[in-house]
């Protein structure tokens, strides 16, 4: 887990309190990326396609236009932890 100092912003350690490594701040951002994709609603593009509307449940944008400074949060986080090396040593993989 990255441990709070009072070097490390709040901000930074709110999206990533429980995670351990890169590799882990990764997948998180990768995991949104792939959820903010499924939260576009696609049965308001593709209007034909009942099977769309079926597996595609959203039927707004709010899911999406959430997701998306969430996205860039975890985004500006990861970049902040990089460039302050912030991982822990143990932690710490080359990705």
């Amino acid at each position: 887990m990255v441990q709070k100092t009072d070097n490390l912003p709040m901000w930074v350690y709110l999206a990533f309190s429980v995670i351990e490594t890169r590799k882990g701040a990764l997948w998180l951002i990768g995991s949104s990326v792939v959820f903010s994709v499924y939260c576009v609603p696609w049965g308001r593009i593709f209007t034909n396609q009942d099977w769309i509307m079926k597996i595609f449940l959203i039927n707004d944008w709010s899911w999406f236009a959430m997701m998306i400074p969430v996205i860039l949060w975890y985004w500006i986080s990861l970049r902040w932890m990089d460039r302050n090396s912030k991982w822990t040593d143990s932690a710490h993989q080359k990705d």
